[in-house]
């Protein structure tokens, strides 16, 4: 061991003239430390590095080393690192100038006769080129998931949309819902009939007809709307399969029949899109004909059922006036065509009789005024006045008595009153039922909702779908967002790993 001291402190010295940098000698300690090695000094590290083989400045053990094992020379102590002191088993790093001399790069040539400058230069063109060669490499690998991630699958949906996919012609229509106009008298009435706004849930409930499953099963049995679209000639992705579920029809009606409303116009849009444009062009005009009949039956119910209420109570005005002058009828059967007019005429022969009752009284009291009355004369006027008196007596009692079937004139006439009066309001109330069922009828008329076409169904002549640049440009987009969102996930995943 004695003999190995001048040999390393040789080595140390020719390292020492090899005019090593600063920043050379904190590597070759990193390098040193990385191998497990106890250097006394950064060119002790150097030259047990080089004993063991490792050339401490070689770009792969540089981008080796890690700078967490990088610690800061005490105060004080950069000589002790550059001397080779072990002081303390702190690592101790040196100078990175000698004090004193010229502060110009060594000339001095080291042991394989290349210049520290230009060994500095080689290996920062190697550190440059691995870091070029690194940025290629991950260019490459980026590319090669872009292509297989984005670009295959956006090329295999264009040669789908391009080639593959069958055309679908759409045929277009547009149709709205009117109300009759009003006939009200009120200045108000007819604000908003005619309208939009008046005709809102009709249009909205005809669109969400057309939407529902109903209408559906309906085209499917009037068209064969599931058998056009199982028909070989579709392609297996717009194909509908054979002996398909009703769920998987109504998949494919809501795909290919779009309705829209548009609630400022009152104008329902509608669009059939089928493999046929005569297919097409019969699906969208079958939907109309069943629009206008959800139409015509959405306000049928309630005009019928007011109809219906009307009428019968006209039916009931007529029945209980027909029985009110039967009634009349009767009473005037059982008794005289009109008591009231034979009342009439015994109250005028009563008061005649009255008058003539009166004159022969006065008459008797003028003839007993004298002294020596006529006696022939006096009992002739007394005969008189009891005839008067009797005659009074029967009419007064024809008007009161009571007959053999035990009712009165008198009876007869409150009775027939009565009756008239019955028949007269039964005519109130008829009248009143004529001109509820006309205003009846009237509403129910203005009720009614017409369904107006104002575009026609017409068989495309060429296709509407698919829009292959479009669905392309739409797949890239897609693919290219969920591509982005996935590598920055990743990226901010490893960032959060590492720290």
């Amino acid at each position: 061991m004695p003999p190995a001291a001048p040999a390393g402190r040789s080595d140390l010295d020719a390292i020492r003239k090899e005019g090593l940098t600063g920043r050379q000698l904190r590597m070759a300690r990193r390098v040193a430390q990385k191998h497990g090695l106890a250097p006394t000094s950064d060119f002790d590290a150097v030259r047990l590095l080089r004993d063991r083989g490792v050339d401490p400045f070689k770009r792969a053990n540089m981008l080796e080393v890690r700078p967490e094992n990088v610690q800061k020379p005490a105060p004080g102590n950069e000589d002790d690192s550059m001397d080779g002191g072990a002081g303390g088993g702190r690592v101790q790093l040196p100078q990175t100038v000698p004090a004193g001399g010229t502060k110009l790069p060594s000339t001095e040539v080291g042991p394989r006769g290349i210049a520290p400058s230009e060994r500095r230069q080689r290996e920062i063109m190697e550190i440059q080129r691995d870091i070029a060669r690194r940025r290629r490499r991950r260019s490459l690998q980026l590319l090669v998931r872009l292509a297989f991630f984005v670009m295959l699958p956006t090329m295999l949906a264009g040669y789908y949309y391009y080639r593959v996919a069958t055309p679908m012609y759409a045929a277009t229509s547009e149709f709205l819902i009117l109300q009759a106009d009003a006939t009200t008298g009120s200045p108000l009435g007819g604000l908003l009939s005619g309208t939009q706004f008046a005709t809102n849930q009709d249009s909205i409930a005809v669109q969400s007809y057309l939407q529902s499953k109903d209408a559906m099963v309906r085209l499917d049995a009037d068209t064969g709307f599931a058998a056009h679209f199982s028909q070989q000639g579709i392609d297996p992705i717009q194909r509908l399969p054979e002996a398909a579920s009703t769920e998987a029809t109504y998949k494919i009606y809501k795909k290919y029949v779009k309705i829209g409303y548009d609630p400022t116009e009152g104008v329902i849009k509608m669009e059939v899109a089928a493999a046929d444009p005569a297919v097409a062009a019969q699906f969208s005009t079958q939907l109309i004909a069943y629009a206008e009949e959800r139409v015509d039956e959405l306000s049928r119910r309630k005009r019928d059922d007011a109809m219906k209420s009307a009428r019968e109570s006209l039916e009931q005005a007529k029945e209980e006036r027909r029985e009110a002058q039967e009634r009349l009828v009767t009473l005037q059967e059982g008794t005289v065509v009109d008591p009231e007019a034979v009342i009439g005429t015994l109250r005028t022969q009563i008061s005649t009789y009255e008058l003539q009752l009166q004159e022969k009284e006065l008459q008797l009291a003028a003839l007993m005024d004298n002294a020596r009355p006529n006696q022939a004369r006096v009992d002739g006027v007394q005969a008189d006045i009891a005839r008067l008196d009797e005659l009074l007596s029967r009419l007064n009692a024809r008007m009161t008595e009571a007959r053999s079937d035990g009712l009165s004139l008198a009876a007869d006439t409150a009775q027939v009153q009565m009756a008239q009066a019955d028949l007269a309001t039964a005519d109130l109330f008829l009248q009143s039922a004529l001109q509820n069922e006309k205003q009846t009828e009237l509403e129910a008329n203005r009720q009614v909702r017409y369904l107006t076409t104002s575009v026609r169904p017409v068989a495309p002549e060429d296709p509407s779908y698919p829009r292959a640049f479009e669905n392309t440009i739409l797949v890239f987009l897609v693919l290219s967002g969920v591509y982005l969102m996935i590598s920055l996930t990743g990226a901010i995943l490893r960032e959060q790993v590492s720290s």
